[in-house]
């Protein structure tokens, strides 16, 4: 199909259901498909969604907050530079929290060549740090780095951040363009959960949904580059067909 505005979805989930806008008010009904659209957020992060934002370390400074509006951080890579892009980036190494204690500590320590508090140099790994409250630049979270920067290296981020939805882009979206029956079923089965039941058609609804997603994760998978800075992996398990 050519896919949904918000009109024809919110008129084929009234359809589906057989309840008419004095029980699925629009406000209802933008609810219903607000959470359809996290949900497939959640459930295959998606190319179209992925944003890089471009930025400066702060010598002596441990480390950097997420971008605002970013919901995951993909990877991070970092220039020898303070001035310039031009040249070839390294990307770091995700590791989690206790290896950057770790890696500290073993070089800093009884056993370690180095002195002081805090391992500098050019940034090697970096870790998600917490403190995340929200999205906005001041409430997304904090990365930390290993070694900590010794000059005001030049690093970019990728990540994903939330797309607009139907409910602003009235006209469209690339969910509701490319993927509009799984929009659909994900709607119906919180429609589905609204009117607790009946129970035999949210399972179906939610079958017919994992099905779409299948076949629109292994569409996203075909696109991605197979040596990506991260893995791809779906976040749901496709099932092989029978033999």
């Amino acid at each position: 199909m050519a896919g949904y505005t918000l009109s024809e979805l919110e008129a084929d989930i009234r359809s589906y259901t057989e309840v008419d806008s004095t029980v699925f008010s629009g406000a209802t009904l933008g609810r219903f498909i607000e959470n359809a659209e996290y949900r497939i957020f959640y459930d295959i992060p998606m190319d179209s969604d992925r944003v890089e934002y471009e930025g400066t370390l702060a010598a002596d400074v441990q480390t950097v907050r997420v971008p605002a509006g970013m919901v995951f951080v993909r990877g991070i890579e970092v220039f020898n530079s303070t001035s310039s892009r031009t040249g070839q980036p390294t990307w770091l190494q995700k590791r989690d929290r206790t290896f950057i204690n770790e890696y500290v500590g073993e070089l800093t320590g009884p056993k370690g060549t180095q002195t002081g508090q805090d391992v500098t140099g050019l940034p090697k790994y970096y870790a998600m740090f917490g403190g995340a409250t929200g999205t906005a630049s001041t409430t997304s979270g904090n990365i930390i780095m290993a070694p900590t920067p010794d000059a005001n290296y030049l690093i970019n981020i990728h990540g994903n951040i939330v797309p607009t939805g139907l409910g602003t882009n009235t006209s469209g979206t690339y969910i509701s363009k490319y993927f509009p029956q799984g929009l659909l079923y994900a709607s119906l089965v919180e429609a589905y959960g609204f009117l607790k039941g009946p129970m035999d058609m949210l399972t179906l609804y939610e079958q017919k949904y994992k099905q779409e997603l299948s076949k629109f994760a292994s569409v996203q998978i075909g696109r991605r580059r197979r040596d990506d800075y991260t893995d791809g992996t779906v976040r749901i398990p496709i099932e092989s067909p029978p033999q």
